[in-house]
């Protein structure tokens, strides 16, 4: 316990300040998602377009990590785009609950993307973690997907993706993200319940 307090201590003394810069605009990320603010992504493009330069860098090689904020850069801006407005008599898109064949597609969005991303950090990188590093970023890659078009599931499976990722980034010494993605984590539990109250409301107003 002494060593990893003080490894936190020594990770905050040595963090940079490109990582504070991206924890801070996550934060504020996740706290618009949770209350289904639009600004969920110019914050989240900020932060993860910071993530994806970090993770890339010699010192984590958090290849398939660097990879995911770079789709969920793509996604950011596919998702602001579908979350807004696209006329004045068109109202943005509600959040509903997932179809059998979104949730099927989202199911094979991570265990493909995760064979893929464990064949190609295996074979073509130096990863000392393919398998933790290819699970994280391939389940969360399905859960940016359902996020994207505002379904209630994707509280699950960014959950099940911050739930493998918390000890990977203490492993990794990144332990202000590490903190982050606790926090994420509680956050997303308190954000399915909230989505899902909203849906049953709507559910029983339509009944």
């Amino acid at each position: 316990m002494n060593d990893l307090y003080q490894g936190f201590l020594e990770g905050l003394h040595h963090m940079e300040l490109l990582e504070g810069i991206a924890v801070f605009f996550a934060v504020l990320s996740v706290i618009f998602q949770k209350n289904n603010n639009i600004l969920v992504y110019p914050t989240g493009i900020i932060s993860t377009g910071i993530y994806t330069y970090l993770m890339s860098r010699e010192h984590f090689k958090l290849y398939a990590d660097a990879t995911l904020n770079a789709y969920y850069l793509i996604m950011s801006v596919y998702g602001w785009i579908y979350w807004a407005k696209k006329g004045p008599a068109e109202p943005a898109t509600p959040i509903m609950r997932s179809s059998r064949g979104e949730l099927s597609t989202a199911i094979f969005i991570a265990l493909a993307g995760w064979g893929i991303f464990y064949f190609l950090l295996s074979r073509f990188s130096d990863s000392n973690v393919p398998v933790m590093d290819a699970f994280v970023s391939a389940s969360a890659c399905a859960g940016m997907w359902l996020l994207a078009k505002r379904k209630l599931e994707n509280w699950i499976l960014l959950n099940i993706s911050n739930l493998v990722a918390i000890p990977l980034l203490f492993y990794k010494h990144l332990y202000l993200t590490a903190l982050l993605t606790v926090f994420l984590f509680i956050i997303a539990i308190f954000g399915y319940l909230g989505w899902r109250r909203i849906v049953q409301q709507r559910e029983i107003s339509h009944s």
